[in-house]
């Protein structure tokens, strides 16, 4: 039962990311290259933050709630993952593909790797115990939003950062859900620090923010590609 437990809980959190890339064109186009590259990426990226954490925040023994300040500078520092999306982006060299597998392959393997660098443990340590929770399979839920907000960030970098012909009055949207998709650690850190809300709810506002964010972002990406077509 326990396994059993841990097994679905894996499936849950890991088995959309593998469904992603077999069920789209990624496969096709043998792009499991990107994605390893984007994954190295935001290892590196993931380093140098937890670097800027240590040294500019400080760590209280007390849990103090939500601390403004800090939690603003928690959120400039999180504004690494832009940067280092920015660079597997257009730095990193990727074979002939697409722009739209070129983003959305960045994205799984960004994705991927956060999910098992903050996920896996915990599943293997926790999920394995004799006391059914919902804990896991929530994680697993929060893993899924993480993945699509990973890739409309990753869509919209790509119009922002490598699309050139995109219609002018649409810049400025782009650029703003960009902003709110990069902010939405910090937000989800406001709800579960300054307003007190339980797991549940903070996911099941993740998972609608993530869902609200892809609709968006699809038909923003849609729109640029008009003048092309």
């Amino acid at each position: 039962m326990t396994f059993f437990h841990f097994f679905n809980c894996a499936a849950l959190t890991f088995g959309p990311h593998a469904i992603y890339y077999k069920a789209t064109p990624l496969s096709e186009y043998d792009t499991f290259n990107t994605c390893i590259k984007a994954a190295i990426v935001y290892l590196t990226t993931t380093f140098l933050k937890l670097v800027c954490l240590a040294t500019f925040v400080q760590v209280s023994e007390h849990d103090t709630g939500f601390d403004l300040p800090q939690e603003l500078l928690k959120g400039l520092i999180g504004f690494l993952d832009v940067a280092g999306l920015y660079y597997a982006l257009t730095q990193v060299s990727h074979r002939s593909i697409s722009q739209t597998h070129k983003f959305q392959a960045v994205a799984l393997g960004w994705a991927f790797a956060d999910a098992v660098l903050h996920r896996l443990a915990p599943l293997w340590v926790g999920a394995k115990g004799l006391e059914f929770t919902w804990e896991y399979l929530l994680q697993g839920v929060e893993a899924n939003a993480h993945l699509v907000f990973t890739v409309s960030l990753a869509a919209l970098g790509s119009l922002m950062w490598l699309r050139k012909n995109k219609p002018s009055a649409l810049v400025p949207v782009i650029y703003a859900s960009a902003a709110v998709v990069a902010s939405m650690p910090s937000v989800v850190s406001y709800l579960r620090k300054g307003l007190a809300w339980d797991f549940e709810k903070v996911v099941s506002f993740e998972l609608s923010a993530s869902i609200v964010m892809a609709f968006v972002t699809w038909r923003l990406f849609s729109a640029c590609q008009r003048p092309s077509q």
